[in-house]
């Protein structure tokens, strides 16, 4: 067995191993240390998971998980949308990067959920205010990390590509873009957590579905056990996505050839091995 597959499997036992020991202590603070009948153990891991199987298998609980991951697409995509070209302009604008840098600054300060009462007034009630709310939260680490992508490129290149006539489209297309695809790839990940944890709030506030809401659902029923099952969801769930995100992280680091632009035009391209040329952060 190769080193980084033994290493792989390493890790993996390790997380298991935290996973397991926190259900033991879970399992140990509910059904050990409260009292019978106490609120506490109404809270217990042994009605949680059947009260969570039961609410899967119901249907109930795959309804809010897909309304839920659809107005988290959405409220990403808003943010990709508009943090992406924001901030590969700031990247490359110095007289906008210190135009907007303070209120930027000042802005990202602002608990996205502080936006609450805004969002319903002007939005009403229902999907719009959510997927606002979500993307208020993630616009953030793709503007910066965007920039900060840009702030990384080899300047050698861009000078290169403009004295061989290469266009400021051509520029974007074939240098900047491709140069900061791993900084977009780590600060959608990052927006990706916050925005996961900003939904689950977001639904308590007049919907009738989504995670959130079957979290309020099950407290105003007295239903501890399914209010547990949920949580335990929420944070499989989330799991799941920061894996699925850390892993396109991961791809989007890898090493990257000379720019299309630079090689057209007679440039000989880097060789594929480790005598390449620094290539693209």
């Amino acid at each position: 067995m190769s080193e980084p597959t033994t290493s792989r499997l390493v890790r993996t036992r390790r997380g298991l191993g935290g996973l397991l020991l926190a259900a033991a202590l879970w399992w140990t603070v509910t059904d050990l240390v409260a009292a019978p009948g106490s609120m506490l153990a109404r809270f217990s891991p042994l009605d949680a998971v059947p009260a969570l199987v039961a609410l899967l298998t119901s249907g109930r609980g795959v309804i809010h998980l897909v309304v839920t991951l659809e107005r988290l697409l959405a409220g990403l995509a808003l943010a990709a949308l508009v943090g992406a070209p924001l901030g590969i302009a700031i990247g490359r604008s110095r007289r906008l990067a210190e135009l907007t840098g303070s209120l930027f600054q000042f802005l990202r300060m602002i608990s996205p959920l502080a936006w609450t009462p805004i969002a319903i007034v002007l939005l009403g009630v229902g999907d719009a205010p959510v997927v606002f709310l979500v993307a208020v939260a993630a616009v953030w680490p793709i503007v910066l990390n965007a920039a900060a992508g840009v702030h990384a490129l080899d300047g050698g290149w861009l000078r290169v590509a403009a004295s061989l006539g290469a266009t400021r489209r051509e520029q974007l297309t074939s240098i900047v873009l491709p140069g900061v695809r791993a900084h977009l790839a780590t600060g959608l990940r990052v927006a990706l957590g916050t925005a996961w944890i900003v939904i689950v709030p977001a639904e308590m506030l007049g919907v009738d579905s989504g995670l959130g809401y079957a979290i309020l659902d099950a407290r105003d029923r007295l239903r501890y056990d399914e209010l547990m099952g949920v949580v335990v969801l929420i944070g499989a769930v989330g799991f799941v996505l920061d894996s699925l995100a850390q892993r396109l992280a991961t791809r989007a680091r890898g090493r990257r050839r000379w720019p299309a632009v630079l090689t057209r035009t007679g440039t000989p391209a880097a060789p594929d091995d480790d005598r390449a040329p620094v290539p693209l952060p």
